[in-house]
């Protein structure tokens, strides 16, 4: 098996959140990192949930290397609530194509790169404690997350040995996603409150965890929950303080 490694990095969705985070981390080693977004402020622009534009961001990657990357993380993602009986199809269709087909349309493109030339990867998806926690009002964004995180393990085992495949499982964390919900009160305060240590995370702790991941050879096929503990006291109560958990 040969192996044409930069030493370099791809984050898809790192032009904000956890992503910059994971960013940061590869430009603080002195690591070549190259970042894709919708946003126009990303290294490469690409909607993931276009084919086209990530067969473009690929070969632009690949053009301003010189050399294939050995470790993409896709962190890309939008968050939702709402109760199942209220959701829009639009609103169901669009978490999922963010969520689930984009990461899977980017894993598949790389997958088929690394494949094609005999290379060796590493590969991290961001999916969340909310694909294995039932958060009441956040369904779309459970199952967007619950089969990511299935896609993760069956790409581990299709592309094995040559491609580890793994995810991170973010617990709550504080990133433009939670919006301008306060830290200091209501549901975020209680979440703080019953997270085994003590606090929400940050952005740092979970790229801390995907560099992690990136770096150990003897693991494929697992999602790392990276929650400081929050999913060992019970689900996040994401909907009302006055209903019963």
């Amino acid at each position: 098996m040969s192996t044409d490694v930069g030493g370099s990095a791809v984050v898809v969705g790192g032009a904000s959140g956890i992503g910059a985070a994971v960013a940061a981390r590869y430009r603080a080693a002195d690591r070549p990192v190259l970042v894709w977004d919708v946003r126009g402020d990303a290294d490469v622009e690409c909607d993931v949930t276009d084919e086209a534009q990530i067969d473009a961001a690929l070969a632009a990657t690949l053009a301003h290397f010189g050399t294939t990357p050995t470790e993409i993380t896709i962190t890309a993602g939008i968050g939702h609530s709402g109760l199942l009986t209220e959701v829009e199809r639009t609103d169901w269709d669009r978490v999922l194509a963010v969520n689930l087909t984009g990461p899977w349309l980017v894993m598949r493109a790389w997958a088929r790169h690394f494949t094609e030339r005999g290379l060796e990867a590493s590969i991290v998806a961001t999916s969340s404690v909310s694909a294995r926690l039932v958060d009441r009002s956040m369904g779309a964004y459970c199952t967007s997350k619950a089969a990511l995180s299935m896609t993760v393990r069956v790409a581990a085992a299709e592309w094995a040995p040559a491609i580890r495949v793994n995810a991170v499982g973010p617990g709550v964390t504080a990133t433009p996603m939670l919006g301008n919900a306060p830290v200091d009160s209501g549901w975020l305060k209680d979440v703080a409150g019953r997270t085994a240590l003590g606090r929400l995370g940050t952005a740092d702790d979970i790229a801390e965890a995907v560099l992690a991941l990136h770096g150990l050879g003897w693991i494929t096929g697992q999602v790392l929950e990276v929650d400081g503990g929050l999913s060992l006291h019970s689900p996040i109560n994401a909907w009302d303080a006055s209903h019963p958990s």
